[in-house]
């Protein structure tokens, strides 16, 4: 199972300084990825978790890190795709893609806030449909000398989207979502799967099953889905628990942790000390470092 990182992109300790540090460290010990997060706003009556609070853009966060090294994975988990068009997001996840030379990786769900789907003008319904048209936009645009596309919800005239990204076919597609038509969805049409911040143990084993399940019954090899899980670090558990417990997530199925320092109180909180929160996520980041 490979080993990566939160990237440092809410609250306290999401600084440009920061951002460039924890980067080229997590690169120098060997970590596999950075992984950033999508959080557009906070509607004034919503009651979310410190951490969504004040949260960077993850592709241009990516950008930054992806600027500072040379080796390291970028990914995000996720990007909501109804708040933006498969054509633009294109165009941005392409370029990325180009500038780091093929390290990109695109994690897409369909969103849960009302107050973001109302200020993006957006809708996720239906949500199949939707998504298959989505990664459908994204591929032609990615790899195709003349792409085009005419669906329910989108519509391409016959273009093209140049430069191309640095991997042909562009960056490997993710999917997220629990329920188990969007599990089946995920083997089926996408890279692999990746977990949200609340998954157990137990649901992490069942979407891996379900995903390769659902691959193999497409064709595909099972053993090349992807099951991307995010930890997120627990205050109250040692270092070495914390490990004990990754070696779990690959006993139940998982091909790449990331372990998530955002969500920590004391570094997601927008509200905290700068300087302490980025030297706990340096500390989190040597001591969870992969062997």
């Amino acid at each position: 199972m490979l080993i990566s990182f939160g990237c440092p992109v809410s609250g306290a300790w999401a600084r440009p300084e920061t951002l460039t540090s924890i980067a080229r460290r997590a690169e120098e010990l060997g970590y596999h990825g950075l992984w950033a997060f999508q959080r557009l706003l906070v509607g004034e009556e919503q009651d979310l978790a410190p951490v969504y609070q004040s949260v960077l853009d993850p592709i241009v966060a990516l950008t930054w890190a992806g600027a500072a090294t040379s080796r390291i994975r970028l990914g995000v988990s996720v990007i909501n795709l109804p708040y933006v068009s498969p054509a633009y997001l294109a165009k941005q996840a392409g370029t990325l893609d180009r500038l780091t030379g093929g390290r990109f990786d695109l994690g897409l769900g369909t969103g849960w806030s009302e107050p973001e789907f109302a200020a993006t003008g957006s809708d996720p319904n239906p949500r199949g449909r939707r998504t298959e048209e989505y990664l459908a936009v994204l591929r032609t645009l990615f790899a195709d000398e003349v792409s085009a596309f005419e669906g329910e919800f989108y519509r391409v005239p016959p273009s093209r989207m140049r430069p191309r990204p640095a991997r042909a076919g562009g960056p490997p597609i993710l999917l997220g979502g629990s329920a188990e038509v969007a599990l089946r969805r995920a083997g089926r049409i996408a890279a692999g799967w990746v977990s949200s911040s609340r998954a157990s143990l137990a649901e992490i084993e069942r979407g891996a099953r379900v995903v390769r399940s659902a691959a193999a019954a497409a064709g595909k090899d099972p053993a090349s889905v992807r099951v991307v899980v995010r930890a997120v670090v627990d205050p109250e558990s040692s270092w070495s628990q914390m490990r004990q417990q990754a070696r779990r997530y690959a006993d139940a199925g998982a091909t790449e942790l990331f372990y998530e320092p955002n969500w920590h109180p004391r570094i997601g909180d927008p509200d905290g000390d700068p300087d302490a929160a980025a030297a706990l996520g340096e500390e989190m980041l040597v001591n969870l470092a992969p062997a």
